[in-house]
């Protein structure tokens, strides 16, 4: 069942839990745009892995209520209220996609309170030096990132029409099975179950307004209001070698930069790869051990 959290500024925070009571508690953090939703992995895996996931709707949306100019660092004042509201002390934090800057803003800023953070293809600071920000990444990510750049009205005016659609029929932002998605993000969403999981997402997500995705796309462009190098807890960086939506330079740049970072480059995957790599990660992001730092690449798992 959804839950309802209120930060210290009185909003409100959708919170879903699913998993083992008492197990590990570790935050998942969505994509962009997303929801508490998902795509998630089964209660049962979470049960059998001792995991006690915890997810929630980032201002905008779904049934959170919007926090206007928000930045990425903000996420951990929400992150903060739920934990204290769940009487939980010290967390693991997972971020996919659009939430991954969010998981790494808890490592930076709540270091007393997270124990391990991964990022699964994330992106880099806007601003991040030396690095070729659109290099690889799809047409349809570069139009949208430089309305951002111009501000609230021109991403809003971008994104409104689209999110009318989508709340008509959500599968409309469900990618396609054509040649323009790169081979393995083909195979991943020809399937059922995850076309069907993602299109559930995206209803909850936009089902009042773009203003969650508007406002995530302005944050990302922005300052993110914190230092990925002062980052000290453990950190696990995972992408796809063939990512169009946030190509794996992102993840290369970070790794460079959060010291002891373990970088996961998977040779033949691609965005939605992530998703069949998410239960591994939440394993190790639930014990102890921290592989050593350094890059390494390795086959896509099979993911049936």
């Amino acid at each position: 069942m959804t839950a309802t959290v209120r930060t210290p500024d009185g909003r409100k925070l959708a919170v879903d839990e699913k998993g083992r009571p008492g197990g590990s508690p570790v935050f998942l953090l969505h994509g962009t745009p997303g929801s508490r939703v998902g795509p998630l992995p089964r209660p049962s895996v979470l049960y059998r892995l001792g995991i006690r996931l915890i997810s929630y709707d980032r201002p905008g949306y779904g049934g959170s209520d919007r926090k206007f100019g928000r930045t990425v660092a903000d996420a951990t004042e929400d992150v903060s209220a739920i934990a204290d509201a769940l009487g939980i002390d010290q967390f693991a934090v997972a971020g996919r996609s659009g939430g991954a800057p969010h998981a790494l803003a808890c490592a930076a800023l709540l270091p007393e309170r997270t124990t391990r953070v991964a990022a699964l293809v994330p992106l880099a600071p806007r601003a991040a030096e030396g690095l070729d920000w659109f290099k690889g990444m799809s047409q349809s990510n570069i139009t949208e990132f430089a309305a951002a750049a111009r501000g609230h009205q021109a991403v809003a005016e971008l994104l409104s029409s689209a999110v009318a659609q989508v709340r008509e029929d959500p599968t409309r932002l469900v990618p396609e099975v054509t040649t323009d998605l790169p081979e393995p993000d083909r195979h991943v969403v020809a399937d059922y179950g995850i076309r069907r999981m993602l299109a559930g997402n995206f209803a909850e997500a936009l089902r009042h307004s773009e203003a969650g995705w508007v406002d995530d796309d302005l944050a990302f462009n922005a300052p993110w209001g914190f230092d990925p190098a002062t980052i000290a807890v453990p950190t696990m960086l995972w992408h796809g070698d063939e990512d169009i939506f946030s190509p794996a330079g992102h993840a290369r740049w970070l790794g460079e930069r959060i010291p002891g970072a373990t970088v996961v480059i998977e040779s033949g995957a691609a965005h939605f790869a992530a998703l069949h790599a998410l239960p591994d990660i939440l394993t190790w992001l639930a014990t102890s051990r921290l592989p050593e730092g350094g890059v390494r690449t390795a086959a896509v798992p099979d993911p049936g």
